[in-house]
């Protein structure tokens, strides 16, 4: 940025830094609907509590398909009974390691930095939650961005 020299130097603002909250997130590719689970860490009892909320959204007598990136807490073996005992209900399919590009919830996850944290200023974290809260929920719904946004070809 260039600044005259004849003014006092700039003074910009910035979001608070050290502080962050996780998300894990998925799409229903049938129609578009986001379901997302907010949490301060990553790691196998959250993400277990994670496929736990998106067994719920499962349709009846239908088994459910989750198509996850290589996280360690994906792999935990502290979620493998657990995994062992919903096997006839929930599927977890890896995609190869290092390829961001294949899944659709990072797509998910850019969009809504664009559209609710660009070019914006969050004086306290909470502020920054909540925008991005707002947005989720009005994806909750069955909508076509999302689900053209992460279709399977």
């Amino acid at each position: 940025m260039w600044v005259p020299p004849e003014n006092h130097d700039p003074v910009l603002l910035h979001a608070p830094t050290r502080k962050s909250v996780g998300v894990f997130g998925a799409v229903r590719v049938e129609d578009g609907r986001l379901t997302t689970c907010i949490s301060q860490k990553f790691n196998a009892s959250t993400f277990q509590l994670f496929l736990q909320q998106l067994l719920r959204h499962r349709r009846s007598g239908r088994k459910l398909f989750v198509v996850l990136d290589n996280a360690s807490w994906h792999h935990a073996r502290a979620l493998r009974p657990w995994l062992r005992d919903h096997r006839r209900i929930l599927r977890l399919d890896f995609l190869p390691p290092y390829s961001p590009e294949l899944n659709g919830v990072e797509r998910v996850w850019k969009l809504t930095r664009r559209l609710c944290t660009h070019n914006r200023y969050f004086p306290v974290l909470g502020e920054l939650v909540q925008t991005v809260c707002d947005q989720f929920a009005r994806w909750r719904r069955p909508n076509a961005i999302l689900r053209r946004l992460c279709a399977v070809i």
